[in-house]
């Protein structure tokens, strides 16, 4: 997958538009070599989950279900719990990366609005 979006990304960076790519295919080992390619137009954000609680993140989850659109809806809490505790791990492993790669890595476990927020004033700071 990766020499894919590569290769996607490289002739996306040819026609000067602006591009949010979103994915968890995207890791921040793979990533940096892009962000060392091109520093000045390539920015890059990680957001997880590191340190909720498990539980927290299930009634979260239960709280935000949207019938119509919701993957989520109708699991039991044990596949829900099982889900989540493969996207902490996950997290951590992006926090990880992103530390040993000097990237950005936001934590939504205490305020995701907040974060979501700070990660898009990262991403759209000087776009001009």
């Amino acid at each position: 997958m990766w020499p894919f979006l590569q290769s996607m990304i490289d002739s996306m960076l040819v026609d000067g538009m602006d591009y949010l790519i979103e994915g968890e295919a995207m890791l921040p080992q793979l990533v940096f070599d892009l962000v060392e390619k091109y520093p000045d137009r390539v920015k890059v954000v990680f957001v997880g989950y590191a340190e909720i609680n498990v539980n927290d993140k299930i009634a979260l989850v239960r709280k935000h279900a949207d019938a119509k659109n919701d993957w989520l809806i109708g699991n039991s809490d044990e596949y829900i719990r099982d889900h989540i505790e493969n996207m902490i791990a996950y997290s951590k492993m992006l926090r990880t990366g992103c530390e040993e790669h000097g990237l950005h890595y936001i934590d939504t476990t205490e305020d995701f609005l907040g974060a979501i927020e700070a990660a898009t004033d990262f991403l759209v700071r000087d776009l001009n």
